[in-house]
């Protein structure tokens, strides 16, 4: 497999010191996307001689203030998180849309708590991991509805502490994803997605950062990451895994999924592909102004205190273009 990757990618053999001078600690969550999958094929390493410590996090939040920490320098963390990093002003960059949220997080309320649609949440208790995607659209949810934050009571959780407290009772609803997502859809009602909020305006996404300085040092390996990456994607679209697939297996194991439920959770996202990556729709536009306008929800809610003069600054499509320039490794580099 190294050999192979070595050959399409066009990179030189790592030497036997290579994995050892070259380091990278890379924070990732537990969306149920195609990236997983590579993680797990150990293809990464293999295609560029680094060292990956992969290191797993609850939320964008504590990706980011692990980034602010100097602890890591590649992370995964939605729109809502990479907007607040910017307006406090860490040295990140956005080079890669890991997914277009689309119905992959939603709203559920809790089946006999006479919640069918967002207006009936007054009063009641919502959990969200504060500061992510899915905050952002439970907010924007609420304000379309007429609500305000003080016509509930929101707590600020964990997905994993989502979970046991739909189990104990104590939560009317959630605004989550996958694998918590399809936890609690069984015993609930699904009452608003993402992606109904992001066709009325209010898109979200989840994103790769890279802290700028190791981006410049090391963009060698960022451009041989995306590519493989979009290779993954690429053919988990022309080739939707079932649950059978060891690929979902994979997908499962990092996320705490159930492979059962891997499937629909894949489909509920959407994947940009490395053309789409850096168009007006994406890197070279769009993501800057979703991230402007999320920031401004975010000082609004008293999230951040100021906002950045220029959030383009925080996006770049120069490791895309890169990739697009070189040899893009099929499924059997990996």
């Amino acid at each position: 497999m190294a050999a192979l990757a070595t050959l399409v990618l066009g990179l030189p053999a790592p030497g036997p010191a290579c994995a050892a001078d070259k380091e990278v600690t890379f924070a990732h969550q537990d969306m149920v996307v195609p990236f997983r999958a590579l993680m797990a094929s150990g293809a990464l390493e293999k295609a560029t001689g680094y060292t990956v410590h992969w290191r797993k996090f609850g939320g964008g939040g504590d990706v980011i203030r692990a980034m602010a920490s100097g602890s890591v320098q590649i992370g995964e963390a939605g729109s809502s998180p990479i907007a607040a990093a910017a307006s406090q002003g860490l040295d990140i960059q956005l080079f890669w849309i890991l997914d277009e949220i689309a119905d992959a997080e939603q709203l559920v309320a809790r089946a006999g708590s006479g919640v069918t649609r967002v207006a009936d949440l007054r009063g009641k208790t919502i959990a969200v991991p504060f500061v992510s995607t899915a905050h952002y659209q439970l907010i924007a949810a609420l304000a379309e509805a007429g609500l305000g934050q003080a016509d509930v009571r929101i707590l600020n959780m964990r997905p994993p502490e989502i979970a046991a407290a739909w189990e104990r009772g104590d939560i009317d609803a959630t605004f989550i994803w996958d694998p918590v997502l399809a936890r609690v859809k069984p015993s609930g009602t699904v009452v608003v997605s993402a992606g109904d909020l992001a066709r009325r305006g209010k898109a979200t996404f989840d994103g790769l950062v890279v802290d700028r300085a190791w981006a410049a040092a090391n963009r060698d390996f960022l451009v041989t990451l995306v590519k493989l990456i979009a290779a993954q994607d690429a053919a988990y679209a022309a080739k939707p895994w079932n649950a059978d697939a060891p690929e979902v297996a994979a997908v499962a194991r990092i996320t705490g999924s159930a492979p059962a439920q891997v499937p629909a959770s894949l489909a509920a996202y959407r994947f940009p592909t490395l053309e789409a990556q850096a168009s007006p729709a994406w890197l070279g536009g769009a993501a800057a102004k979703a991230l402007t306008e999320t920031a401004a929800f975010l000082k609004a809610q008293g999230r951040v205190q100021a906002l950045a003069p220029d959030y383009g600054r925080f996006v770049t499509t120069d490791v895309v273009d890169a990739a697009r320039k070189g040899p893009v490794p099929g499924p059997e580099g990996r």
